[in-house]
């Protein structure tokens, strides 16, 4: 069942606080003359994960969050977890994989969020228990939650609102929280307008899910586009994204690291890995012709890791 627009007005309304509405502007390239950038990472704590956070939270009950927050994330809904619980005076715990960038746990650690580092396998395990041993505290899924899908869905209201005419809309896809939630407003509001996902060549499970019509486990190969990718797709949220979503356009990292390179040159805008896949997509052609707009979700990388590629590409 999707999100419904009564769930993401009420969302716009909770997190009029504590996150910002963001500038949509047009891309300087020649081709796709139409393209526009929808720049989250200007939020709070530069993704829009801030919006899923902030509604969640506004919608757990008080007795709940007394116990206090907890997250597993790879370093972007973990900021966003960490944000809005220091805003309400409440200690929150995050469960990070080992290869977490260390600049997205230093900024959790900023906010006052205690960070646990585990393997790969045993944070993934923590999506799926919605718990960790030893945390008595609430937990806030990164994804696969109607509150947070309904915060993320805002994006969507702000797109409708700034480009009524737009015709594309290409989305990182990590666990789908973000795409889904856009879709579900689309399909309502402007069932004209296309949606794709964007993802990574060495971690694209929804493409590979789409293709065999099931849920498929893929190779994960770890690259500095870590805010998106995984092993597998979420059943509940591959039926959501089958009905939603036109489908997954995968990009490589030469793409990735050009788009990245691209749009600090001629917007003068960091993005991280997961955001230059939906540039990257977009500049593609393969979303289609007129107006479309590349969701950038954020700009959480390390400077020098992001000098490092702007300058080899």
């Amino acid at each position: 069942m999707p999100i419904t627009l009564a769930q993401v007005e009420e969302a716009r309304r909770n997190i009029v606080d504590a996150a910002l509405r963001t500038p949509l502007v047009r891309c300087n390239v020649d081709e796709p003359s139409h393209l526009y950038l929808k720049l989250e990472n200007l939020q709070p704590i530069g993704s829009f994960k801030i919006r899923g956070a902030a509604n969640a939270m506004a919608r757990t009950a008080p007795e709940q969050l007394s116990r206090g927050v907890l997250t597993a994330s790879a370093g972007n809904m973990a900021q966003g977890v960490a944000f809005c619980a220091r805003r309400l005076g409440l200690p929150a715990t995050i469960v990070v994989p080992d290869a977490a960038p260390a600049t997205k746990i230093r900024a959790v650690e900023r906010m006052g969020g205690k960070v646990i580092k585990v393997p790969f396998a045993e944070w993934w395990r923590t999506f799926e228990t919605r718990s960790y041993p030893g945390v008595d505290a609430t937990f806030i899924h990164a994804f696969d939650d109607f509150d947070v899908m309904a915060g993320n869905g805002t994006i969507a209201l702000e797109l409708l609102e700034d480009l009524p005419d737009l015709e594309a809309v290409v989305i990182p896809w990590g666990g789908g929280g973000l795409s889904c939630g856009i879709a579900a407003v689309m399909r309502k509001r402007a069932p004209r307008v296309r949606v794709y996902a964007a993802e990574i060549e060495t971690a694209a499970p929804l493409a590979a899910s789409l293709a065999a019509g099931e849920p498929r486990s893929i190779e994960y190969t770890p690259s500095f586009v870590d805010g998106i990718g995984s092993k597998m797709v979420f059943a509940n949220m591959f039926e959501r994204a089958r009905a939603l979503l036109d489908g997954s356009l995968v990009v490589t990292l030469a793409e990735a690291t050009q788009a990245m390179k691209l749009v600090a040159e001629r917007n003068r805008v960091i993005v991280e890995g997961a955001s230059a896949c939906a540039v990257a997509a977009a500049l593609s052609g393969r979303a289609g012709a007129g107006k479309v707009v590349a969701i950038v979700s954020g700009g959480n990388i390390d400077l020098e890791k992001f000098a490092v590629l702007v300058g080899s590409a």
